[in-house]
């Protein structure tokens, strides 16, 4: 199975494609990829003021060529009291993207999250200049 794997490294401010032999047309993965991340950007940790994307939770994001996407995240803590709800959101944010066949959402903590992987707009919002 052939697949296209996004590296989600929001402190670059956009993602990373690194292309397989995809049966999906680039243009259909690019738009997808787009759509993908946006809809990442609609959830917020409850606790902070700030969209996962732009926090680096996100580590990777999988397009396989049936459609199907992996999304790999983290929490800012293992003790993280949204680490109930976290994962369903994103899956139901993903979902949520036309041309999106299904979405398994794995959550790791290696490695940890640490502040490092905020992009500059995730800092400037919680003022942590």
């Amino acid at each position: 199975m052939s697949e296209t794997q996004t590296d989600a490294t929001s402190a670059s401010g956009s993602p990373n494609a690194a292309e397989f032999d995809s049966s999906i047309p680039q243009e259909e993965l690019e738009r997808l990829t787009d759509e993908i991340v946006t809809a990442l950007k609609s959830v917020y940790d409850p606790e902070i003021p700030v969209d996962i994307y732009e926090l680096g939770l996100i580590y990777k994001v999988d397009i396989a060529d049936d459609r199907q996407v992996a999304v790999e995240m983290t929490l800012t803590t293992p003790n993280c009291p949204s680490a109930a709800e976290l994962p369903g959101m994103v899956e139901g944010a993903v979902a949520s993207v036309g041309g999106v066949a299904g979405v398994t959402v794995n959550l790791t903590f290696e490695p940890p999250w640490d502040q490092g992987r905020m992009s500059e707009e995730a800092r400037l919002a919680l003022n942590l200049w």
